[in-house]
């Protein structure tokens, strides 16, 4: 009886995390993300991403740049996946890729924010500092790496999507629009979440049903278990029904814009609508608050509409929206499966863990913090009150800055995904040198916090940099002569 008793608690607590994350973050987050993946590819010719992220653009641009636009997108690592899948997808180097990968989710300006007022500016700091070094060195160091592989892939977006025409100022317009809608979804600034009118809707019932999820699914804020809401069962619903009409719209666009495709496409705006109000259920009925999410979301999308029926072909807006379900095909099911397992490791891990494995600034210590990072994933922002609940439970401030590099960036389910978009072999490389560097940030922020004196910290960082310069020269000494060895094929006989 124990074991089925341990099994049905795992079970629900898979089910209870991938229901929580459905109803809370795949619509304002995931779904705009989508959908300016599938434009990034089909509409923006490849010379616009090139000229700023390709393999051949200067270092000095391109690392910035990658960096500049993660920070300003105050996104989770699942929702990153889909725009690193686009602008690597479309042509931008393997390197630019990866430091965008990392920055966004680890060194937003959100999180940065949100980590220097809940904990302190100095730990937001040392994020921000050391995610910008780190997050640029993994994408230069993965670039010399698998420069053969991110060659063959610049060629291959040569001959796919060279010749297409020029960026339209359209296209700009759309994408703006797309990404504005994006950050109205999760930018959580005064003007977005003020309540401007209220309605109350005469249901009853609707508070027992809230009692009841919440007993469903655990609800601890603490913890991190954000449970379901009335309204995020409501939203789960219509994401069935997008699902089901998706199948059979979307799936069968090149035959044509059925009747299905346009009830998912409904269904998707009243779904971002739907999730955009703020909902309290009470005995006397539903509170409807119409809040400046709701408005701008509203308007964004008939803007949206507004512009890709008046400035686009039927053969643009039918290529955007099947790479758009192209990569929905591809990364919702790892996403799901993630999700659930996450869900499943975390009834495993006992608070008490915390500050035997993470009490003091060690190896073991910063390591326990990385693996904390990939097995109690949580979405943007979420991280930071998880953290300060982990500083309570005895976590060293070391390894506290290890987890919140690890956490944003090795989720289960993003490894999944990112392994499908660049290969398994490449996908796990960068997983190790996160978690290398998350463990060697963990451990100079420790050091610091310790004590240590400057002097010490600099011979720390100099012994470091020294060990990633002797590595990039060996593997750049190994990618050289495999070209002599190419270019002179009797000398390697």
């Amino acid at each position: 009886m124990e074991i089925i008793s341990w099994a049905i608690k795992l079970l629900q607590g898979g089910l209870g995390n991938l229901a929580a994350y459905l109803a809370a973050h795949v619509l304002l987050c995931l779904l705009p993300a989508f959908f300016i993946a599938g434009g990034m590819t089909a509409l923006i010719p490849k010379e616009s991403i090139t000229r700023f992220l390709g393999r051949k653009a200067p270092k000095l641009i391109s690392y910035p740049a990658a960096a500049a636009a993660g920070s300003l997108l105050a996104v989770c690592s699942c929702t990153i996946v889909p725009l690193f899948a686009g602008i690597y997808k479309k042509g931008a180097g393997l390197g630019p890729a990866i430091t965008f990968l990392f920055f966004a989710p680890a060194a937003n300006i959100l999180a940065l924010a949100y980590t220097g007022v809940a904990i302190g500016p100095d730990l937001a700091f040392a994020r921000l500092f050391l995610s910008l070094a780190f997050g640029i060195g993994i994408g230069l160091i993965m670039a010399l790496i698998f420069s053969r592989s991110d060659a063959q892939h610049d060629q291959q977006t040569d001959e796919t999507f060279s010749g297409k025409g020029s960026m339209r100022r359209a296209m700009i317009i759309l994408l703006l629009l797309l990404v504005a809608l994006l950050i109205a979804g999760t930018l959580k600034v005064n003007l977005l979440t003020n309540t401007y009118a209220s309605l109350t809707l005469p249901i009853s019932g609707l508070d027992k049903f809230q009692d009841w999820l919440f007993q469903l699914v655990p609800f601890d804020a603490a913890k991190g278990e954000e449970g379901v809401s009335a309204q995020g069962a409501i939203l789960i619903s219509l994401l069935i029904l997008i699902g089901i009409t998706a199948w059979k719209g979307f799936e069968k666009i090149f035959e044509g814009f059925n009747g299905w495709l346009w009830a998912s496409l409904g269904l998707i705006a009243l779904t971002l609508v739907t999730a955009a109000f703020r909902t309290v259920p009470g005995p006397d009925g539903l509170q409807l608050d119409l809040t400046g999410r709701t408005i701008g979301v509203i308007i964004l999308l008939t803007t949206v509409a507004l512009v890709v029926r008046s400035q686009f072909t039927q053969d643009e807006v039918r290529d955007w929206l099947w790479e758009t379900w192209r990569f929905v095909k591809q990364i919702f099911p790892l996403l799901i499966l993630g999700v659930f397992a996450v869900g499943i490791i975390r009834q495993l891990i006992q608070p008490e863990w915390i500050e035997f494995l993470a009490g003091k600034n060690t190896v073991l210590g910063n390591l326990a913090g990385v693996v904390f990072g990939v097995f109690m994933y949580f979405p943007t922002l979420v991280e930071v009150p998880i953290a300060k609940m982990f500083l309570s439970l005895g976590m060293h401030r070391g390894p506290l800055l290890a987890y919140l590099m690890a956490d944003p960036e090795l989720s289960l389910q993003s490894i999944l995904i990112v392994s499908t978009i660049i290969g398994k072999k490449k996908a796990w490389t960068y997983v190790g040198w996160v978690a290398l560097f998350s463990t060697l940030a963990g451990l100079i922020y420790g050091a610091w916090v310790d004590g240590t004196s400057a002097g010490v910290l600099i011979l720390y960082i100099l012994a470091i940099l020294g060990v990633l310069a002797l590595t990039l020269w060996l593997v750049t000494s190994r990618v050289n002569k495999r070209k002599q060895d190419v270019n002179n094929p009797a000398i390697a006989d």
